[in-house]
């Protein structure tokens, strides 16, 4: 019986693309280590969630709109740097002894203040006397989509591979970051400041949600399965 087993890296059809080997090749003969690269994603996402942030703080429309374009542009160069940094550690053989560190821990810290800065932008719109349930629930995303990642490293560390399915991996939830920070450009015609926001934090933590369950139980299959290969 064949195990259903996971597999090294995610899938993501634009690596086998022409202006990603040619921006790969950049970055090898400016001798980028995949780390560095892996750290420059950190600094976009920051940059982003700092705008997410600012867009929350400022008083008018124009303003809130300049910071919303900033996080829309960031949030795609993180996800193209996480892409660049596996191609020069695989493609170009850059691999270090600390390349997996690197490349895990930089995407969590991406994703927490991506994910939380969104909720705080979200200021107001869903909010109690006691409670900004925006805020809760962008937290409430970022933790789960940590625990997408926490449970697909938990294949890999039981020997069954990496499972990256699901309908909230990483890349979905940022364009679903960035589809909302778009959309809410168009709420000063009807007066929804932080709607789109919001909205788009409640698909990522429900989709997260799903993606923790669905990833369990293809782990926990894969086991069964090599349990019974063992056999």
């Amino acid at each position: 019986m064949n195990s259903p087993q996971g597999t090294d890296r995610r899938a993501i059809p634009q690596r086998s693309t022409t202006w990603a080997a040619k921006l790969a090749d950049v970055m090898y003969a400016a001798r980028l280590t995949p780390n560095r690269v892996s750290v420059g994603s950190v600094l976009f996402a920051t940059l982003g969630a700092a705008a997410l942030i600012a867009s929350a703080l400022v008083t008018t429309d124009g303003a809130r709109a300049v910071w919303l374009i900033v996080a829309v542009v960031c949030i795609p160069l993180r996800l193209l740097l996480n892409m660049l940094d596996g191609m020069l550690a695989v493609e170009r053989g850059m691999h270090t002894p600390t390349g997996d560190l690197f490349n895990e821990v930089p995407d969590r810290v991406a994703d927490l203040m991506l994910l939380a800065a969104a909720g705080y932008a979200t200021l107001g719109i869903w909010a109690t006397s006691s409670i900004d349930w925006g805020v809760v629930i962008g937290w409430a995303a970022a933790s789960a989509a940590v625990m997408t990642a926490y449970v697909r490293t938990l294949g890999a560390a039981n020997g069954v591979g990496n499972f990256f399915g699901g309908p909230m991996a990483k890349p979905a939830r940022m364009w679903v970051l960035v589809v909302a920070s778009l959309a809410s450009l168009f709420e000063p015609l009807f007066d929804g400041r932080g709607l789109f926001l919001a909205t788009g934090l409640v698909i990522i933590l429900v989709g997260s949600v799903v993606t923790v369950i669905m990833r369990l139980k293809r782990i926990a299959a894969a086991l069964q399965v090599r349990k019974a290969d063992v056999s």
